[in-house]
């Protein structure tokens, strides 16, 4: 459902994989019941035109219902587990001058890559929590 990587592309104002998130939530919050409903009514193909038309901004997400966002941040929180280091330690990194220009070009474009990556999970967590 969500591709090969099995995973959701964020910008900064919103979500890039808009179609694929919608559809995962709106298949993971469902009843057994309304899932089975769905897919025998072929509701993959059918969904309504309102739902085509939406987008997944970041001020729509944090208009979920409740179980959509939870579930929504749990994934992100889950995410945010993954990394070796939390949002703090790059942001200390970033700002102590002397230990950043010890990396590598390479560990310091890594850095900012992980950084702009935590930043927009916590902004992801402020609206769904």
């Amino acid at each position: 459902m969500v591709g090969e990587e099995g995973a959701f592309v964020l910008g900064w104002d919103e979500v890039l994989t808009e179609e694929e998130l919608a559809t995962t939530l709106k298949v993971l919050c469902m009843s057994e019941e309304e899932f089975k409903e769905y897919k025998e009514q072929d509701g993959w193909e059918d969904d309504s035109e309102e739902e085509e038309n939406s987008t997944l901004s970041y001020e729509a997400l944090s208009r979920l219902k409740t179980p959509c966002k939870k579930l929504l941040y749990d994934s992100v929180l889950l995410t945010l587990e993954s990394y070796g280091s939390d949002l703090k330690a790059e942001q200390d990194l970033l700002n102590n001058k002397e230990a950043y220009e010890k990396l590598s070009q390479r560990e310091q474009q890594a850095l900012h890559v992980r950084y702009g990556q935590k930043r927009i999970l916590h902004q992801l967590l402020e609206l769904v929590h």
